[in-house]
């Protein structure tokens, strides 16, 4: 376990970032530990790698894309661990392979699903917070389609994700503007926004979704101006645990990234993320289609029933 506690430090010390690169980080360093340990029994194998899966499940909050690749895995193998010509490290290559070619026919799918939600007739405008890769997708598959939009974007404090979107954006042509976080509101007070749309890190039963800190704010301020709220994600981000009143954990990180060199006696809190409430979503934008987020823990099983938890390890 020593080798797998090491390498969890390139998700810990946010090396490698974005749910698919670190769903697929995982998935890989499931796959080298069952490689190393191959030569052991099939139970004995087995039994370790439902640590291991608790090791890398754990390395980094919210990351359930990630936690439901593991469980995907660990539920096939379970299916076929008491067959005694089963080569482990085979089934893990290929559940793995399966699992992120999954998740990546999905943001695929939600990209060509919310591209339609812009509109070929008229100008339009949108307004986005932090990075997302699906909510750039989204974008560009719409430039590609020719529509006639421009896009504002926060730059994200106080790790700046918010450049990495405008800079998306600009490569490709689409016309985009830069605003600080507190200038939300001033925003949409100031330009004809027609639609706001953000990514999101975890969903749970509830309908709630956790993303980027201000994502809340940015629900308030959408609601105050009736502005159409959209959450573009995979399903794949959902919390099968969260029905049994698991808490989705909100990621606290290092002080240094507001004040590397703070003074003696100051507190900073510096929360990752933040919950946004189900009632001030218009619409979840899924690979299963587009609606309500309170019903994403029945769209999560009918399209996803190989990821249902399992009590028989």
């Amino acid at each position: 376990m020593k080798e797998l506690t090491k390498k969890l430090d390139e998700i810990k010390s946010l090396r490698v970032q974005g749910a698919t690169n670190v769903a697929k980080y995982g998935m890989e360093l499931l796959h080298d530990f069952v490689q190393r340990h191959q030569d052991m029994p099939s139970q004995k194998l087995f039994n370790e790698l439902l640590k291991a899966k608790e090791l890398i499940s754990s390395a980094r909050a919210t990351e359930p894309a990630l936690r439901n690749g593991l469980q995907f895995v660990l539920n096939k193998l379970l299916a076929v661990k008491e067959n005694p010509a089963l080569k482990m490290v085979d089934y893990v290559t290929e559940y793995s392979k399966i699992y992120i070619e999954t998740l990546k026919k999905a943001k695929e799918r939600i990209m060509e699903i919310g591209s339609q939600r812009i509109p070929a007739t008229r100008e339009f405008s949108v307004l986005t917070h932090c990075h997302s890769s699906v909510v750039t997708g989204i974008l560009l598959r719409a430039k590609e389609q020719g529509k006639n939009f421009r896009v504002f974007c926060t730059e994200t404090r106080p790790r700046f994700q918010g450049y990495i979107t405008a800079q998306e954006l600009l490569d490709a042509g689409i016309e985009t503007t830069l605003v600080i976080d507190s200038a939300m509101r001033w925003v949409v007070r100031n330009y004809p926004i027609d639609m706001i749309l953000i990514g999101a890190d975890a969903i749970t039963s509830e309908g709630t979704v956790l993303n980027k800190i201000g994502s809340r704010l940015l629900a308030l301020v959408a609601r105050e101006m009736h502005i159409p709220y959209y959450v573009a994600t995979p399903l794949l981000k959902y919390n099968p645990d969260s029905v049994f009143g698991t808490l989705e954990k909100i990621e606290m990180r290092d002080h240094t990234e507001i004040w590397s060199d703070k003074p003696e006696g100051i507190i900073i809190k510096n929360p990752a993320f933040e919950t946004v409430s189900r009632r001030y979503i218009d619409a979840l934008i899924t690979e299963a289609g587009i609606f309500p987020a309170t019903l994403v823990s029945r769209v999560f099983y009918e399209q996803y029933p190989d990821l249902r938890p399992k009590d028989q390890y």
